[in-house]
C-alpha cells in the first residue's frame, strides 16, 4: 500500500513539473480546466492556500465565468484572513451562480469578521433558503441573531433545531449559551441540565452547569458539577479557577492554591489565574509569591488597572510605599470616584514623610463622599473581588471556525497529494512579515524560485539579448536574487578577467566589422558581472562604456542596469537614476520594470503620490504585476488610505506574494 502511494505521489510530481509553472499552455489549460480546479481543491483541503489560489487564477483567467474558481479562491482568502479579497470573490462567485448555499455561508462568515451581523444574518437566511436542513448555517444565524441581541429570533432558531435533533446535546448547550447572554440563568440551567443528559461524558456541559448554578448563589450544586467536569478530564482553566474560589469562600485556602497551581499550568498567559492565586497567597500571608503573582497578572493585561488595588494592598503589607502611591493614582485614573485608592494614597504619602500630599489625598476623599449618591450614579466601581471564569466554549466553536468542506458541502476532494513549500502552506497570515517595499528588480543571472508570483517576468528587448548569445547564460529579471557560494564568486571573478583580456585586444584592433557591437556587449556582460560580485561601481562604469556604443535597442537595457546597480551604491545620485530610467521609459514606454523601479525611488524620497502614479503605469502595462501592487499598497498606507492599500495588499496575495496576507491581518 505504502509503495502505491509513493508511485502515486511520484507519478503526480512529474505531473506537476510537467504543466506547471504558471505558464499553462492555453490549449492543454482549456482542456484541462476541471482538472486544474481540481488540483486547486486538493491543495486547499491540504491547507496550502497560497498555491491553491493560483491554480484558480488559472481557471479564472481561461474561464471568467465559471462560479466555481472565484468560490474556491474565496475559502483560501478567508483562510488567509484577507475578508475584503474573499468578499469581491463571493461577489463574483454569486453574481454567476445565485443558488450556492456555500456561497452564502462563506460571505456571512466574512462579514462576522467584518463585524456587520446585519449582513452575515442575511446571508445565512439566503444560504437556509437552498439549504434548509443545514445545522451549521441555522447555528450560525442563532449566533449572529443572538450577538445581535435578538434573543428571540436566536432562540426560535434553536427550537427549529431541537424539533429535529431533540437529543442533541451541542444545541441544547447552544440554548444555554444564549439564555445566559439573555440573562435567563433558570431558563439557560434547564438548557444545560437537558445538555447534560444526553451526554453525561462531556465536560463542557458540567462545567457550563456549575458556573449557572454559581451565577444563581448555588454553590453546593455548583461544586458538585465543577468537580464533575474537572473527574471527566477537563482541560479548561476556568474550571479550575471556578472551584478555587468556592474553595476560597469555604475557607479551605490550601484546595484553593491546588486548584489555582492547577489553572496557572494550563492556561500560562491568563492573568485571572495569576491574579486569584495572587490574592489567595495574600490570604494566607505568602506577600512575596502573592506581588510575583500580581505582577504577571498586570504584565499579562495592563489594562487591568482594578487589578492594581490588591497589588497595592501587598505593597503596603511589604512597605514599598511609592510602589503602592503609583498603583493608586494609576486606578484613581481609571476610577475618579474610587473612594479606597485616596486613602490608601494618603496612608502610604503619610508613611514617605510627605504629610502634605496625604493631606490632598484625604481631602479629595472626604468631598467625594460629601457627593457619594451623586458619584455612584456617575460611575460604578471597580471589581476587586476574586474573579470568576465565564462558561466554558465548546470544544468546536463553530462561531469562530470557518469549514471549507461545509462551504463546499462536497466530500468527492481528489486523492492525489502535492508537495509543499513550507513557508507558503498553512496560515502564512501568521508569519511575521517586516512592513519593507517588494526590492527593485534586476537584471541577473541568477534567481530564486518566482513560480508562485504571476508578474510578466518577460521584456522582449532582454529576450533579443538572450537569443543574441552574447552573454554566457540566460539574463533574467528578478528581484529575489540568490546568494553566491565561494565556488560562484571564483567563477565570475574568472569571466571578468575573460571578458577584460578579449575588451583590451578588441581595442588594440577596431578594424573588426563587428567593432561597435561585439565591444558594447563585452561591456555589458562585464557590467553584469561586476553587479554580480557587488563591485558596482565598475559595473556603473561599464555601463557608461556600453552606451556610448551601444544602438538603440541595446540602450534601454544598458540605461535600466545602470539605474538599479546605481541604487545599491553607497552614495546613489538621485537624479542620475531618474535620468536613467526617463530614458529607458523614452525608448521604450512599455518597460514596467523601470517604471516600478522608478516608483521605488520616489517612495525612498518620499515622493508618495507621484510613486503611486508610477505603480499604476507599470500595473496599467502587466495587469499581473504582483510587486507593484503589493508596493502600492503599502504606499497607499503610508499615506493613510488604508482601504484601498489593503485592496492592493490582497491582490499581490492573489497574485503569489504571499507575505501579504500578514500585512493585511496586521493593518485591518
Amino acid at each position: 500500500m505504502k509503495g502505491e502511494r509513493l508511485k502515486v505521489k511520484g507519478i503526480l510530481i512529474l505531473f506537476f513539473l510537467s504543466i506547471f509553472n504558471f505558464q499553462f499552455s492555453t490549449c492543454y489549460a482549456q482542456l484541462n480546466t476541471d482538472r486544474i480546479t481540481a488540483i486547486g481543491r486538493n491543495a486547499l483541503y491540504f491547507e496550502d492556500y497560497v498555491l491553491s489560489i493560483q491554480y484558480f487564477n488559472q481557471v479564472i483567467r481561461l474561464k471568467p465565468y465559471l462560479a466555481e474558481p472565484y468560490f474556491y479562491r474565496s475559502i483560501a482568502k478567508i483562510q488567509l484572513e484577507d475578508y475584503q479579497g474573499a468578499l469581491k470573490d463571493c461577489n463574483a462567485a454569486i453574481e454567476r451562480n445565485p443558488f450556492s448555499p456555500g456561497c452564502y455561508y462563506a460571505q456571512g462568515y466574512i462579514y462576522r469578521q467584518l463585524n456587520d451581523l446585519e449582513a452575515a444574518e442575511a446571508d445565512y437566511t439566503q444560504a437556509l433558503q437552498f439549504s434548509p436542513e443545514n445545522r451549521t448555517y441555522m447555528l450560525l444565524r442563532a449566533d449572529t441573531r443572538a450577538q445581535r441581541k435578538n434573543y428571540d429570533g436566536a432562540l426560535e432558531d434553536i427550537e427549529a433545531m431541537l424539533k429535529r435533533e431533540p437529543q442533541s446535546a451541542s444545541v441544547w448547550s447552544e440554548k444555554g449559551h444564549i439564555c445566559l447572554q439573555k440573562k435567563d440563568t433558570l431558563t439557560a440551567l434547564e438548557a444545560f441540565e437537558q445538555a447534560a443528559a444526553y451526554d453525561k461524558n462531556n465536560p463542557a456541559v458540567w462545567s457550563a452547569l456549575g458556573v449557572t448554578n454559581l451565577m444563581l448563589e448555588r454553590e453546593d450544586e455548583a461544586y458538585v458539577q465543577l468537580t464533575q467536569a474537572i473527574n471527566l478530564g477537563s482541560k479548561w482553566a476556568g474550571d479550575y479557577l471556578n472551584r478555587g474560589v468556592l474553595h476560597y469562600r469555604r475557607h479551605n485556602y490550601r484546595g484553593a492554591l491546588s486548584d489555582y497551581d492547577q489553572a496557572v499550568k494550563i492556561a500560562p498567559r491568563d492573568a485571572e489565574c495569576y491574579y486569584n492565586r495572587g490574592m489567595m497567597r495574600q490570604e494566607v500571608g505568602d506577600y512575596n509569591r502573592a506581588l510575583e503573582d500580581l505582577n504577571t497578572a498586570l504584565s499579562l493585561a495592563p489594562e487591568r488597572t482594578e487589578m492594581r488595588y490588591q497589588r497595592a494592598l501587598v505593597e503596603m503589607q511589604l512597605k514599598q510605599w511609592k510602589a503602592v502611591v503609583n498603583d493608586m493614582d494609576s486606578l484613581i485614573a481609571r476610577y475618579p470616584y474610587f473612594l479606597p485608592a485616596y486613602y490608601m494614597a494618603a496612608q502610604a504619602k503619610t508613611q514617605m514623610g510627605d504629610t502634605k500630599s496625604a493631606f490632598r489625598y484625604r481631602q479629595k476623599a472626604q468631598d467625594l463622599e460629601s457627593r457619594k449618591e451623586q458619584i455612584q450614579a456617575q460611575q460604578a466601581q471597580p471589581n476587586t473581588d476574586m474573579l470568576i471564569a465565564e462558561a466554558q466554549p465548546q470544544k468546536k466553536d463553530h462561531r469562530k471556525e470557518f469549514s471549507a468542506s461545509t462551504a463546499q458541502s462536497q466530500n468527492d476532494l481528489p486523492e492525489e497529494e502535492q508537495k509543499y513549500d513550507s513557508q507558503t502552506r498553512g496560515s502564512v497570515q501568521k508569519r511575521y512579515q517586516d512592513v519593507v517595499n517588494e526590492p527593485n528588480i534586476v537584471l541577473s543571472y541568477y534567481s530564486q524560485d518566482l513560480s508562485l508570483r504571476s508578474t510578466n517576468y518577460y521584456h522582449v528587448l532582454v529576450d533579443q539579448l538572450n537569443r543574441s548569445e552574447a552573454l554566457p547564460a540566460t539574463l533574467r529579471f528578478t528581484n529575489q536574487e540568490l546568494a553566491l557560494t565561494a565556488e560562484m564568486v571564483d567563477y565570475h571573478f574568472a569571466q571578468i578577467n575573460r571578458l577584460s583580456k578579449e575588451i583590451d585586444n578588441m581595442l588594440e584592433d577596431p578594424s573588426l566589422s563587428t567593432f561597435t557591437f561585439h565591444l558594447s556587449t563585452l561591456y555589458v556582460s562585464r557590467a553584469i558581472e561586476f553587479a554580480i560580485i557587488k563591485d558596482y561601481a565598475s559595473a556603473v562604469d561599464d555601463c557608461t562604456k556600453a552606451i556610448v556604443l551601444a544602438d538603440k535597442d541595446l540602450e534601454p537595457i544598458i540605461c535600466f542596469c545602470r539605474a538599479t546597480w546605481r541604487y545599491r551604491m553607497a552614495e546613489a545620485d538621485y537624479e542620475l537614476m531618474l535620468r536613467d530610467y526617463d530614458q529607458v521609459l523614452r525608448l521604450q514606454p512599455d518597460f514596467s520594470f523601470a517604471l516600478y523601479n522608478k516608483a521605488n525611488l520616489l517612495c525612498s524620497k518620499h515622493e508618495y503620490q507621484e510613486a503611486i502614479n508610477h505603480y499604476t503605469k507599470a500595473i496599467r502595462i502587466d495587469e499581473n504585476f504582483a510587486e507593484a501592487y503589493f508596493n502600492r499598497g503599502l504606499t497607499y498606507i503610508y499615506i493613510g488610505e488604508n482601504e484601498k492599500g489593503l485592496s492592493d495588499l490582497s491582490k499581490a496575495g492573489e497574485l503569489g506574494i504571499y507575505q501579504a496576507y500578514n500585512l493585511i491581518t496586521r493593518f485591518k
